[in-house]
């Protein structure tokens, strides 16, 4: 009897050991590049992570300029412009005002504003259950969209970008 529990007990753990691999295995990671636009020496990267139910956005960049710089989701994974214009404009599917996300209206691609060291390295990290990775649907999912890095701050007020500046930096949001 004394055997049969404990081969019972290897068992359970093993099960349930299988069962927590799996599960950290349920996270969806995509990573992309940041690549340089409008003459920059922007660059960077950006992870987006699924677990669940929530997308935690964290992107590094190098080569800015000292001071607060926007970054947004933008209509389409296409970077091919020098400007990255060809991205299109902001990412909002639910055809909201551009905001500050989480007060009032916003865009879905209304992530917000980070700041960059005096040396030019900036990072932002950024939570929501307001996107997904891959899912399939349009109001939610980022894949086939771009994400660009502005050269100046977003007021979170002006109609519909927040007078963010130039484009220096864009990924394309792509498997």
């Amino acid at each position: 009897m004394k055997k049969l529990m404990v081969s019972f007990a290897i068992i359970a753990a093993v099960v349930i050991g299988c069962k927590t691999n799996t599960k950290s295995g349920d996270a969806k990671t995509l990573t992309v590049a940041l690549e340089p636009k409008s003459n920059s020496t922007v660059a960077g990267t950006a992870v987006f992570t699924e677990k669940n139910g929530k997308v935690t956005f964290t992107a590094k960049m190098t080569g800015l300029k000292p001071g607060v710089h926007a970054i947004h989701i933008h209509e389409k994974a296409d970077c091919s412009a020098a400007d990255g214009s060809s991205a299109g404009g902001h990412w909002n599917p639910t055809f909201k005002k551009h905001g500050k996300w989480g007060v009032g209206e916003y865009h879905k691609g209304d992530i917000g504003n980070f700041t960059a060291d005096a040396e030019g390295n900036g990072s932002i990290t950024f939570t929501t259950d307001e996107w997904c990775v891959g899912c399939g649907d349009s109001n939610k999912d980022v894949l086939g969209k771009g994400l660009i890095v502005h050269e100046g701050t977003d007021d979170f007020t002006t109609q519909p970008t927040g007078n963010a500046g130039g484009r220096a930096a864009c990924a394309g949001i792509i498997k």
